[in-house]
C-alpha cells in the first residue's frame, strides 16, 4: 500500500496496520520512560486483543469504550478496537463526570478499556452493566469480523459547550482520510517523527498524529501531556521532525526560557484547534526560527480541513490556509457559494467528512447542505483560495445590532507580549443587548493592568469594539485540545 496525494487511502485500519507491521520499524517512542513500540508489536497486540473481544461475543460495529490518557496502553486499546471492526468510542477524559456518563450510556457500549488513573471516574460514570475489559486476560482466539471501508470505526463526542454532546461517527474510510489530509498537506514521509502532546481522546491528537503516522509510515514521540519545562528537551531527545500544538501551547512556550536544541531536526510546527493570533505566530517564528503552519479542523471532518503550505510555499499569517484532500466553500444564508472576499459560513465536503451524529438524525440533517458539511464557522476566501476565519456563528457578540467577532478582540489583546491567554465574550446588557468583555491570563510576574489592556484595545479597535471590562484570571477554562471555552467565561466572571 502506498500514499497517493490525489487519492484517499483505500482499505481499512486493519489493512494499513498489517502493512506497517510487514514493513517494520518503530511506531512510538514514549517520553515517560523512553520505551518504544514497533509497528509489528502494535499489530500483534491489537490482533490478539481484537480476537479476544470477538471470542467474547462482541459484535462487529458495536461500541467499545476507551478511557485512556496518552500512553502505550491507550494506543494499543484504541488500535485493538479498530482492528477488530468495533466502533472505537473515545471518551474525553476532561469532559466531566456528567458528560462522560452521558457518552457511556448513549454509545450503548457493553465494555470499556479503562486506565488505572481514571478508574474512580469510570466507576462513578459508567452504566450499571458495563464491563471493565482486561487487555492482559488469557488469550481467546476467534476469527475476526470482516471489516469494510464503509463500516463504523470511530465514535467521538463533541465537547457539548453549546448543548448536549453529539456523537460523531466516522467510518474506516473517513478515519483514514483524516490521517491522509495531514500527510498530504505536511508532506509527511516514513522518515518523519511527530511529537504528540495533545490528548488522543481528542480528534486532533488521534487523527493528525496517530492516523497521520499510520498513513505516512512515520513515527511518533508521545508524552502523557504537555509540559513547558520538558517540551523542547523531549522533542530534541526523540529527534522529532514536526510538532503538533494549539495556540495556548505556543503562548506558553514563548514565556519559557529555553528553545529547540542546537542541531534539532525540526522542520515545522503545526498549530490547530483555534485561530492563532498573528502577533503570537510572528513572535514564535522570530524567537525559535521555526515556521508555524496554521491549520484548521473539526471532529466532524476527522481533524484537518485547511492548512497553509510548507515553506517555500506561501503562508498567509491570519489564515488557516488552503483545502487539502477535501473541498471548501463559503456559503451564503441561502446556502449558495459566496464570491471571493464575501463573508459566509465555511462548508466542507470530502472523504474525511463524518457519516452522521449517532442516533441524532435531526442534527445530522441540519449540519449537511447537500453533500456540504456546515462548520458553523464564519469566514471568507481570497482569490488564491486561502480561507480567513472571521468568527463562530454562535459566538458572535451582537452589540447594538452590530456583529462583533471575538477573534478580532482576542488578537488585539495578544499583541501585548505579557498576554498568555485571551478570550473576548458577550455579557447580556439592557442598553445594547450584549456588551463586550474579555478574560486574560498574564505571564507570571507581569504588572500589566486591566486598564492598560482596555487602552490597548481602544487604540487598535476603537471604543465600540473595546471590552467594557477585562478580567485578569490565573487560568482560562479550556477543553481537552487546549481550546479556550469562551462560553464558560460569562458565568465564571459574573462577580468580576
Amino acid at each position: 500500500m502506498r500514499v497517493r496525494h490525489d487519492t484517499p487511502p483505500q482499505g481499512t485500519v486493519r489493512d494499513w496496520l498489517d502493512h506497517r507491521a510487514a514493513q517494520g520499524g518503530t511506531a512510538f517512542v514514549f517520553t515517560e520512560d523512553w520505551s518504544t513500540l514497533s509497528w509489528n508489536a502494535l499489530q500483534s497486540e491489537a490482533a490478539r486483543i481484537a480476537s479476544a473481544l470477538t471470542a467474547a461475543g462482541y459484535a462487529k460495529g458495536e461500541s467499545i469504550a476507551v478511557m485512556h490518557p496518552n500512553g502505550r496502553a491507550g494506543v494499543i486499546a484504541l488500535y485493538a478496537a479498530l482492528y477488530g471492526g468495533f466502533r472505537t468510542t473515545i471518551i474525553n477524559l476532561a469532559a466531566g463526570q456528567d458528560a462522560i456518563a452521558y457518552a457511556l450510556e448513549h454509545c450503548e457500549a457493553r465494555a470499556a478499556f479503562v486506565h488505572d488513573s481514571v478508574a474512580e471516574l469510570f466507576a462513578k460514570a459508567r452504566p450499571r452493566d458495563m464491563v471493565l475489559l482486561d487487555p492482559d486476560a488469557p488469550d481467546e482466539h476467534a476469527e475476526l469480523h470482516e471489516v469494510r471501508a464503509t463500516d463504523h470505526a470511530l465514535l467521538m463526542y463533541t465537547s457539548g459547550t453549546t448543548g448536549t454532546p453529539k456523537g460523531v461517527v466516522h467510518t474506516q474510510a473517513s478515519l483514514l482520510a483524516g490521517g491522509w489530509t495531514t500527510t498530504v498537506a505536511h508532506q509527511l514521509t516514513a522518515q518523519d517523527r511527530g511529537f504528540c502532546v495533545l490528548p488522543i481522546c481528542h480528534i486532533n491528537g488521534l487523527c493528525v498524529t496517530l492516523m497521520g503516522a499510520l498513513i505516512s509510515g512515520g513515527s511518533l514521540a508521545m508524552a502523557p501531556r504537555f509540559s513547558a519545562s520538558t517540551y523542547w528537551a523531549h522533542a530534541g531527545h526523540a529527534s522529532c521532525t514536526w510538532l503538533s500544538v494549539v495556540p495556548t501551547i505556543i503562548s506558553h512556550l514563548l514565556q519559557g526560557s529555553d528553545g529547540p536544541a542546537e542541531g534539532a531536526t525540526l522542520r515545522f510546527c503545526r498549530s490547530a484547534s483555534s485561530p492563532l493570533a498573528p502577533d503570537v505566530q510572528t513572535a514564535f517564528e522570530t524567537r525559535f526560527a521555526l515556521p508555524v503552519i496554521e491549520t484548521m479542523g473539526l471532529t466532524e471532518t476527522a481533524a484537518q480541513i485547511l492548512s497553509n503550505p510548507l515553506p517555500p510555499g506561501t503562508r498567509k499569517i491570519g489564515s488557516p490556509g488552503l483545502a487539502y484532500g477535501n473541498d471548501v466553500a463559503i456559503l451564503a444564508a441561502d446556502l449558495q457559494p459566496c464570491p471571493p472576499e464575501v463573508e459566509g459560513e465555511i462548508a466542507i465536503r470530502g472523504p474525511n467528512v463524518m457519516l452522521e451524529y449517532l442516533k441524532n438524525p435531526e442534527a445530522t440533517a441540519q449540519t449537511f447542505a447537500g453533500d456540504w458539511l456546515r462548520t458553523g464557522d464564519l469566514g471568507r476566501m481570497d482569490a488564491d483560495g486561502y480561507v480567513f476565519v472571521t468568527g463562530r456563528l454562535k459566538e458572535l457578540i451582537i452589540k447594538g445590532g452590530e456583529n462583533i467577532a471575538p477573534r478580532e478582540i482576542d488578537e488585539a489583546l495578544y499583541s501585548h507580549a505579557d498576554v498568555v491567554e485571551a478570550a473576548a465574550f458577550a455579557r447580556p446588557c439592557t442598553s445594547y443587548g450584549e456588551r463586550v468583555e474579555a478574560a486574560v491570563r498574564l505571564r507570571d510576574g507581569s504588572a500589566l493592568s486591566a486598564a492598560e489592556l482596555i487602552a490597548l484595545c481602544t487604540e487598535k479597535l476603537g471604543k465600540f469594539k473595546t471590552p467594557d471590562h477585562v478580567h485578569l484570571l490565573p487560568e482560562l477554562p479550556k477543553g481537552p485540545s487546549g481550546k479556550i471555552q469562551r462560553r464558560k467565561l460569562t458565568e465564571l466572571t459574573k462577580s468580576g
